[in-house]
């Protein structure tokens, strides 16, 4: 897949995720600009839960270059849920989450070149959830349905899609066989899982895909487990524990 040239704009791709995204565009020749609040490489630093921010970004991405091929919505974070989650920690996560990546695909629509697309990186906790999860779950919520909203509106202009990702490992951890094999396909998930299907979403071989959400999950959210079910035990006096 050759991306030579092509203008790549990835948020929160200092580390993790982001950053493994990052690498994929170089290293199929395309130019990349991230925001993080983190140092990184040839990256602009900034938190896009501030408009300003976000402005500033997009301003320094167009004086180098006029149109842009590829947005990635990557960055997020989590301040929990009911148990501790403030109002204004709960505005912010979805600040970053949902309202960042509308105002950036906003100001970039003008500059899209044509076959552009646009990949958010939801999660299936849009559709599932653990307790205590409620600022994460909802922005993950918000951009999943963010994503048929922007293909409708961008139709024939860009693409838009997103990736559910389910358990992706970026600290290159080992695992136990039974966190292994709770995923159908044997594993926990790595970056390059996303990286590929961010990638195959942003090329031409998906021109026919839009407004879609893709899981990338090795199929754990398609394993139904009951009490007693595969040595499986649920512990009802703690909710957040369960073992095999």
């Amino acid at each position: 897949m050759n991306m030579q040239g092509k203008v790549a704009i990835v948020t929160g791709g200092a580390r993790g995720i982001g950053k493994a995204v990052c690498d994929g565009f170089r290293a199929r020749g395309a130019l990349v600009y991230t925001i993080d609040i983190l140092p990184c490489d040839g990256g602009y630093l900034g938190d896009i839960s501030q408009q300003s921010s976000l402005d500033g970004f997009v301003d320094w991405v167009l004086a180098k270059h006029p149109q842009i091929d590829y947005l990635v919505n990557n960055a997020m974070l989590t301040r929990g849920g009911l148990d501790a989650c403030s109002f204004d920690d709960f505005n912010h996560v979805l600040h970053v989450g949902i309202t960042a990546p509308y105002y950036l695909a906003k100001r970039f629509q003008p500059f899209f070149a044509e076959g552009a697309a646009i990949v958010n990186i939801s999660s299936t906790r849009h559709a599932m959830s653990q307790s205590n999860t409620e600022s994460y779950t909802a922005a993950k919520g918000g951009i999943t349905s963010l994503t048929h909203a922007l293909a409708v509106t961008l139709a024939g202009k860009v693409r838009v899609n997103a990736i559910a990702p389910g358990w992706i490992d970026t600290t290159a951890s080992t695992f136990s066989e039974p966190d292994r094999l709770q995923h159908p396909v044997g594993r926990v998930g790595v970056p390059s899982d996303i990286v590929n299907t961010v990638l195959f979403l942003c090329g031409q071989e998906s021109a026919f895909i839009t407004g879609h959400v893709i899981p990338v999950d090795g199929g754990m959210s398609k394993r139904m487990i009951y009490h007693g079910d595969e040595g499986w035990v649920y512990h009802p006096l703690d909710a957040n524990k369960a073992s095999r």
